[in-house]
């Protein structure tokens, strides 16, 4: 596991999932333009929830080319693209079985959204996340959870779905208690199973 774990230091991965990342993110802030149009100024910061997280993993591996860690950084990436990425999965088949009929877009979201989440562990071993970064995060990240489901800032969901949005609301909570845990048991407490990014 840890042989293959090694082929994602290679500097050519970090560069395809760096332009994938990319272009990924700036397709999602488009993706959420009618939305952010609509949003109060002080809220637009934590509407667009996922191609904020790919845009934090453009950062972290932007730093890897150049032989440095941001382990600010790499806590915000790995908890965010998890509780996104599953986020996003999670309503899409949600609405399916409400009954919405899915289209070629949802498919390609959820392949592109479960990557998210892929790509998030598959990093753990590189990332030097210590304690104090990921209570930032977690700040962070309940706070934007109160900002979706209190003052109602939630990504749009299908209509299907309105109707369950303090059931979503809860899921949202645990799954970002979830995605703090894993973030912490691989890349903190696991801290001496560490991969190095190939410096050429």
């Amino acid at each position: 596991m840890k042989g293959i774990l090694s082929l994602f230091g290679n500097r050519l991965v970090i560069v395809i999932l760096l332009l994938i990342n990319f272009f990924g993110t700036i397709y999602g802030y488009i993706w959420y333009k009618d939305q952010l149009a609509i949003t109060p100024g002080p809220f637009l910061l934590f509407v667009p929830d996922s191609p904020t997280a790919s845009l934090f993993f453009v950062f972290v591996l932007i730093a890897f080319l150049l032989g440095k860690h941001w382990p600010l950084m790499e806590a915000f990436a790995a908890v965010t693209l998890i509780k996104y990425g599953v986020w996003a999965v999670a309503m899409i088949v949600a609405a399916a079985a409400a009954g919405d009929t899915l289209q070629w877009q949802h498919y390609m979201l959820i392949a592109s959204h479960g990557g998210m989440a892929l790509q998030a562990l598959l990093y753990m071993p590189y990332y030097r996340i210590k304690m104090w970064h990921l209570m930032i995060v977690a700040v962070w990240t309940l706070h934007n959870d109160i900002i979706d489901y209190v003052f109602m800032m939630h990504p749009w969901v299908s209509y299907r779905l309105n109707p369950f949005i303090a059931h979503i609301g809860y899921f949202t909570f645990w799954l970002s208690i979830v995605s703090l845990a894993l973030t912490y048991y691989f890349s903190v407490r696991r801290s001496s199973l560490k991969l190095e990014i190939v410096r050429r």
